[in-house]
């Protein structure tokens, strides 16, 4: 029997009532969406086993860890290298081993030969997750290339009720928390994520990047998702054009608009725009045209828009600040910085969530915040008020394949609930029996 989407919510409804009586049901599932190769095979054979792109079926493999104040030279010697080879090796890696950027506690593989001897044949220095430096030492020349090992893809869901925050009904329901910041970024301009609401929910379909088959190497993306706030559901469907891929929602409208919600991921409101607040540091009552947002020393600081910076220095009331005209209208200013983005200068072009800045506690200031400000046509106005207008929206020529884009995103956010309620429904069936 197919089931339409209300039918749908209705038995989920059901199993979500139901499911109190779970103490460790999860909201989040997985499918895989590219296959893993493991081994090279020819027809039935297995006829190669191979790691960062070397055939170890003849080698045997050690992992090591770079120690303290190890220098390429001390590991090279370590291994068994005279100071002449040591040197030829380290002349051959330059171009893709950096000595400056070795660091203790990073790793690194030696393949040996399985014969009596164990001559060292590769060295692969892990740079990062993925990416790694393999030094071939089987010629009589050093050949140094870099490797990077295969990404594989799988599809997430998850959904959940707030009760607290984002970032903990995402952990509780078995989720990286960090898909919160994804999703701040998906709806920066249609939901404050300052202010999200206890009751507030969501459902996420989303990529997350692997290597060796159960290493996360991180959140790829986020392939659509629907958020419900104060009551009123937004969703994100991703849709390509001009070979630009952007988040739309149901009737094709961008997402994109041309200001950010808010020029920090994920901190509390300390003090809203106001004509008449009380100055904590001069003890009366002042104007305040702006936006505090409490945040720790150091956290980075975006610029809600394309523009132009046309200010940077200190004053003794506002600490370190950076002002960026957007248009002939808009124009903002970050306050009590700590620091400024390396290269930020007057006259620097700055594009919508680049770091510009860094949160402090400057100029007249209690504690750690950024202070920031809106003009409009040099007016200040309240940031949190500001109407943003949308960028362009699915062009008409397309508007056939971003219906049968939206269709297939619902069927498989549909095909997700579907296994969600089947899994929780099996649960509680063996509960009860």
């Amino acid at each position: 029997m197919k089931l339409n989407r209300k039918t749908i919510y209705s038995i989920a409804l059901v199993v979500v009532v139901c499911s109190g009586m779970l103490m460790t049901a999860t909201c989040r599932y997985t499918r895989q969406l590219v296959p893993e190769i493991v081994h090279i095979q020819e027809e039935d054979s297995i006829i190669g086993t191979y790691q960062y792109g070397i055939c170890i079926d003849s080698l045997y493999l050690a992992d090591h860890t770079i120690r303290n104040g190890e220098t390429l030279s001390l590991i090279f010697s370590r291994l068994g290298f005279d100071a002449r080879q040591t040197e030829q090796i380290i002349r051959a890696a330059a171009g893709i081993l950096d000595p400056a950027r070795i660091r203790a506690g990073m790793g690194y593989t030696t393949f040996h030969a399985t014969d009596s001897v164990r001559e060292i044949q590769y060295i692969a220095f892990a740079r990062s997750k993925t990416n790694y430096a393999i030094l071939d030492l089987t010629a009589d020349t050093v050949n140094a290339y870099e490797y990077t090992k295969e990404i594989t893809l799988r599809r997430h869901y998850v959904e959940g009720v707030l009760h607290s925050s984002l970032w903990n009904s995402l952990r509780a329901s078995g989720a990286d928390p960090l898909l919160a910041l994804k999703l701040s970024d998906v709806f920066a301009w249609q939901i404050d994520f300052f202010d999200i609401k206890e009751g507030d929910a969501f459902q996420v379909l989303y990529d997350v990047a692997y290597i060796d088959d159960t290493t996360v190497v991180n959140i790829a993306s986020v392939q659509g998702a629907v958020f419900t706030h104060r009551g009123k559901e937004f969703v994100a469907i991703p849709f390509e054009q001009d070979s630009i891929s952007e988040y739309f929602d149901e009737e094709g409208n961008s997402l994109r608009k041309a200001f950010l919600k808010a020029p920090l991921d994920y901190y509390r409101i300390t003090s809203r725009f106001s004509n008449s607040r009380f100055h904590p540091v001069l003890k009366r009552y002042r104007a305040h045209h702006g936006v505090d947002y409490a945040a720790p020393v150091g956290t980075p600081v975006k610029t809600i828009g394309d523009g132009t910076v046309i200010a940077k220095g200190y004053e003794k009331g506002g600490g370190n600040y950076l002002k960026v005209k957007h248009n002939a209208v808009y124009t903002t200013t970050y306050m009590h910085l700590s620091k400024f983005e390396k290269g930020i200068q007057v006259g620097s072009r700055v594009r919508q969530g680049d770091v510009i800045a860094y949160v402090g506690s400057t100029g007249l200031s209690t504690g750690p915040h950024l202070d920031f400000r809106v003009h409009k046509h040099g007016t200040p106005i309240d940031p949190l008020q500001m109407d943003a207008p949308p960028s362009e929206p699915v062009k008409p020529e397309l508007q056939d394949n971003f219906l049968l884009a939206k269709q297939q995103f619902y069927a498989e956010l549909d095909s997700f609930r579907v296994e969600h309620i089947g899994q929780r429904t099996e649960a509680i069936a063996s509960l009860l029996n």
